[in-house]
């Protein structure tokens, strides 16, 4: 295989750029909609359920296709993956925004969430791929970690801004040109790798076994509210889930050309920060769907004034993910820092186990924001860095995937988890008498000590398989295979 001259630096982040750029856009549409669904039910006469699939119809996609796309990256190319997946999604936001009923919707937020998981696949392959210097390295992780925790909240925002303003359709027309422009770039200013090639994992079989088990699996989980974790529904199509993906793993192991290699596993790093990432990402969500419930329903908070309490987490995590933690990665290394991350973490909503009914913002809720947003910002670019550090060359797609794979999972089992688990208290103590304000609270801190377990557990996995690497420089994953970027070309 033949390679390109190193990119120049101002290549690299002007390449970098376009990367966050999408990344930040496909994790805003996974929450921009929320907002807007009461005039999409209006306007196209969803019933209740069928509303939910406006939301799940990606989830599923994305969720699901995440590894494949990963993988497929590895064997097609990188960048051939990104522009695809970029293009898919921006078609699909147009339909979305065109659509005239409810199954035009739905099917475009599938195709959609397609389009989304074959692009956000390769990012972080790309970023390590452009980065070969470790300390530029580390500050790409930690800014590409802070993308990924404002998306979420700038979804919110902006979707209510643009459904009051200008009606639900132009929270997806909103991605076209934007889709257009970064596509256009991408085009410019990645280089074209080659790939693997299709026989070193045309593996058919395994490619539907996968997207199946975790499309099933995803699927399964966000009907939990619906149905319940002890319901036929759930504990059926769990059971199928894990049987295809059960399937999946026993092919990879003897087929010619496995989709999915075994040998990642080998890797303590990349194995371990997988898990630590899917357990911490389950505890965090439901600290935020949590919190958020907290400052409404106890403490009597609007809609604008639950935006601004939760501003500290974000602004704390800018500072420290884009500042702090690339010059801690680089000095301590990544084990360490991401360690002391899930320690703040873990403070943070354990502080929140005793947060009263009566109380004050400054005292009971301001200390876990600040906690949690220097505890994130910690974590999430050093548990990126061991995922991707412990990759093969010929793996780094498959890498990227698979933590793109383990946080979405992590997502909906900790959000499906913990909120079953505050309701169920809830439930139980109101129905012995106890007065709604006090039961819901009750519930939020039972729901609260259940994500600062999942992050005890996180910590605990850290310490027994990940390794403990002297101080130093944190080690890219690759040397000059597959580059991704150059300097802009016409």
């Amino acid at each position: 295989m033949t390679h390109d001259a190193p990119p120049t630096q101002g290549s690299r982040w002007r390449a970098f750029a376009v990367l966050s750029a999408v990344q930040l856009m496909i994790i805003i549409d996974s929450s921009i909609v929320y907002v807007a669904l009461p005039a999409i039910q209006n306007d196209l006469g969803f019933s209740p359920v069928g509303l939910a699939w406006v939301v799940n119809a990606y989830m599923i996609a994305f969720g699901g296709l995440l590894l494949l796309s990963g993988r497929l990256g590895d064997l097609i190319g990188r960048k051939r993956m990104f522009v695809i997946g970029l293009v898919v999604f921006t078609v699909a936001s147009l339909l979305c925004g065109m659509s005239v009923s409810q199954e035009m919707l739905v099917a475009a937020r599938f195709v959609q969430g397609a389009g989304g998981a074959m692009a956000s696949a390769v990012v972080m392959g790309i970023i390590v791929t452009i980065f070969r210097e470790p300390r530029e390295m580390a500050k790409a992780i930690g800014a590409i970690g802070f993308v990924a925790a404002a998306g979420g909240a700038i979804g919110g925002t902006a979707g209510g801004v643009l459904a009051q303003a200008a009606g639900w359709h132009w929270i997806f027309f909103v991605n076209v040109p934007v889709g257009v422009v970064a596509a256009v770039l991408a085009v410019r200013m990645l280089v074209t790798d080659r790939g693997l090639g299709l026989a070193a994992g045309a593996d058919v079989a395994g490619a539907f076994l996968v997207t199946a088990g975790l499309m099933v699996g995803v699927y399964t989980i966000v009907k939990v509210e619906e149905h319940g974790w002890a319901s036929t529904h759930t504990l059926g199509l769990g059971t199928l889930s894990i049987i295809l993906l059960a399937a999946f793993v026993a092919r990879q192991a003897r087929a010619r050309s496995p989709l999915m290699p075994l040998r990642v596993f080998r890797s303590r790093d990349l194995s371990g920060a997988n898990l630590v990432q899917l357990l911490m990402v389950a505890g965090m969500s439901g600290f935020q769907f949590l919190t958020v419930l907290y400052l409404q329903r106890i403490l009597g908070y609007g809609a604008a004034e639950t935006s601004l309490a939760g501003l500290p987490i974000a602004l704390v995590l800018a500072v420290v993910s884009l500042g702090l933690a690339p010059r801690l990665n680089t000095r301590f290394g990544p084990r360490a820092v991401l360690l002391a991350g899930l320690t703040l973490m873990t403070t943070a909503l354990a502080l929140f186990i005793r947060s009263p009914v009566d109380g004050g913002y400054v005292l009971d809720v301001l200390p876990s924001m600040v906690l949690l947003g220097a505890g994130a910002g910690l974590a999430m670019p050093a548990v990126m860095t061991l995922a991707m550090s412990g990759a093969h060359p010929g793996d780094i797609g498959l890498a990227s995937g698979l933590a793109g794979t383990g946080a979405q999972v992590g997502g909906a089992l900790g959000l499906a988890t913990l909120a079953a688990l505050a309701s169920g208290h809830t439930d139980a103590l109101a129905a012995g008498g106890q007065r709604t304000v006090s039961a819901l609270n009750d519930g939020y801190h039972l729901a609260f000590g259940g994500g600062a377990g999942l992050l005890v557990a996180a910590v605990i996995v850290g310490l027994i398989m990940l390794r403990a690497e002297p101080a130093g420089p944190p080690q890219a994953p690759i040397a000059s295979e597959h580059p991704a970027a150059s300097p802009a070309r016409s």
